[in-house]
């Protein structure tokens, strides 16, 4: 059986920002990220070393590596949040998350990422529970995208990263693992 490639890469679809974001999809977004460290947990909890250590797709990041770049990831999309709600349009650091995944931290053992997204997740939760639709409102610039774009648009962005490093998780598992 042969399975799109593009598929392996964005089993949810690319993400795509609508033109006008509803409250509806605000709340849907900030119960997704709230409810991610459960949901990444319960993916990754089961699998043997030499499952952690499977690429979800060929020349991909293997599970161990995904699990560090969601951890990584979201402590960044974090403190950007923090940044937006301080500063006026602040510019935001890059970074290499390919190169990241590459550092000898992402051969660690995953609990200390999945406590790391538990953390950041709980008080991003707590954070984004606080926000208001002005707080929504507020923006970062991004340099390497070349654009402000507001925490209503990031929100969406992380639940949309959250559902595709779990689907990655949750397809290599039944294409591979689920016997």
């Amino acid at each position: 059986m042969s399975i799109d490639i593009e598929f392996l890469k964005y089993p949810i679809g690319k993400f795509k920002a609508p033109n006008e974001i509803s409250n509806e999809e605000i709340s849907e977004s900030k119960e997704i990220i709230k409810k991610f460290p459960a949901d990444i947990f319960t993916a990754v909890s089961p699998l043997s070393v030499s499952q952690l250590d499977t690429p979800y797709r060929p020349g991909g990041w293997t599970v161990r590596q995904v699990v560090h770049h969601c951890a990584d990831s979201h402590m960044n999309a974090y403190l950007r949040f923090k940044l937006a709600l301080t500063e006026e349009n602040p510019t935001i650091k890059p970074y290499d998350e390919g190169e990241w995944a590459k550092l000898p931290d992402a051969s660690l053992p995953i609990d200390s990422s999945l406590e790391i997204i538990r953390a950041i997740h709980m008080k991003w939760g707590v954070l984004l529970d606080s926000m208001s639709k002005e707080d929504f409102a507020r923006t970062y610039f991004h340099p390497e995208k070349g654009k402000s774009q507001t925490l209503s648009e990031v929100t969406l962005m992380y639940a949309w990263h959250s559902q595709h490093h779990l689907a990655h998780v949750q397809h290599l598992v039944m294409r591979n693992f689920d016997q």
